[in-house]
């Protein structure tokens, strides 16, 4: 059952509204003397096709409201997701705004925003109260669309948009390409909350032609260190997403790899013990997760003494194919059983398994 808070501060409200995920815009006009006026809103709203209106709101105590309040024309200005900057610039008072803005003059001399996904220009039809902010309404006069996504604000934070992943698959594409891309979308922006939400560096692997490899990395406040690279091939037997695909993959796809490693360290490392290899990769499959605590080995392979923790994510035919992985300091993670850090990833690697499985399930005719 949700719990829900009555009564409510203007604080739990915003917060809650904050869950509404939106575009980011720019609404710019020109006063009677000429000067440039804008600000970032996302308030911004479509309200009719026929006549074409929209609508947005702004605070009564902007600064630039009395001259909004008074113009004729607006423009809509919708950012681009490379286009964080200029939404942060519009967002403050007292900064010149326009100074390192691309503008072109459009209709009323409306400055219009470069590199914007879209762009609607607006003339004023009418004004409304609406508590501490005023609601314009305009109809669309002109309007351009052009070829960059979009920016998108949720939850206090700026965000990036993207296809569903729970959308219909494209048939002329093997079941398990489908799958793992799939996976990676997903699993893209789970590590990045879960990253953000324990403060640890987390990374995807994937099974590629020269074995574990790493394809993404989110970094914790504190970087581990600069040898962790997009592209990174781990080893098998020291690096706990290596261990994860040779726990979970079949052996035929595993062997020469683990093999090839052994014959290539010989006796020089203290780490491996090849009899007990097939014993422990039984004890992480019963367990669903990988664990290794800092050793001298790890020293020597990364610089520093770290950990890493390392779970599986299943295609809906029971395969493997990702690798999510944390890994951190070796006094800085915590790696246990029942830790924060174990119970996230493993409920991480669980959930995109369920959502790729959903995914398989065709609809009913």
């Amino acid at each position: 059952m949700p719990q829900f808070d009555s009564p409510f501060d203007a604080k739990q409200l915003r917060q809650v509204l904050g869950t509404f995920v939106t575009g980011v815009t720019v609404i710019t006009t020109v006063d009677s003397k000429g000067a440039f006026h804008g600000l970032t809103v996302n308030s911004f709203s479509s309200v009719s096709l026929d006549p074409p209106l929209i609508l947005w709101s702004q605070s009564k105590t902007s600064p630039s409201h009395p001259v909004f309040n008074e113009a004729e024309r607006f423009a809509v200005n919708i950012l681009s997701d490379d286009q964080v900057a200029i939404s942060n610039r519009f967002s403050r008072a007292n900064v010149d705004k326009f100074a390192e803005t691309s503008v072109i003059a459009g209709l009323g001399g409306v400055p219009l925003i470069q590199g914007c996904s879209a762009h609607l220009e607006c003339r004023r039809v009418q004004t409304y109260p609406g508590g501490d902010h005023v609601v314009f309404l305009g109809e669309v006069e002109r309007i351009a669309r052009h070829p960059s996504q979009p920016l998108v604000f949720g939850d206090g934070r700026y965000l990036m948009a993207g296809p569903h992943d729970l959308g219909v698959s494209r048939k002329d594409k093997g079941a398990c390409n489908v799958a793992q891309l799939t996976a990676i979308r997903l699993a893209t922006r789970a590590m990045v909350e879960l990253s953000h939400e324990l403060d640890q560096t987390l990374g995807l692997g994937v099974w590629g032609n020269h074995g574990p490899t790493m394809i993404r990395w989110e970094e914790s406040s504190q970087p581990i260190s600069e040898k962790l690279r997009t592209g990174l091939v781990l080893p098998m037997h020291t690096s706990a997403t290596g261990l994860a695909f040779a726990t979970w993959l079949p052996r035929d796809l595993t062997a020469d790899f683990l093999d090839a490693e052994l014959a290539e360290l010989g006796n020089e490392s203290h780490f491996l013990d090849v009899e007990q290899l097939p014993q422990r990769l039984a004890e992480f499959r019963a367990a669903g997760v990988v664990r290794l605590v800092g050793t001298d080995e790890f020293q020597a392979l990364y610089g520093t003494a770290i950990s890493a923790v390392s779970v599986p994510v299943f295609d809906p035919s029971g395969a493997m194919v990702l690798a999510l992985t944390a890994i951190g300091a070796a006094g800085r993670i915590d790696i246990e059983e029942n830790s924060r850090l174990c119970t996230g990833l493993l409920g991480c690697s669980t959930s995109i398994t369920q959502r790729l499985t959903a995914a398989a399930i065709p609809l009913a005719a």
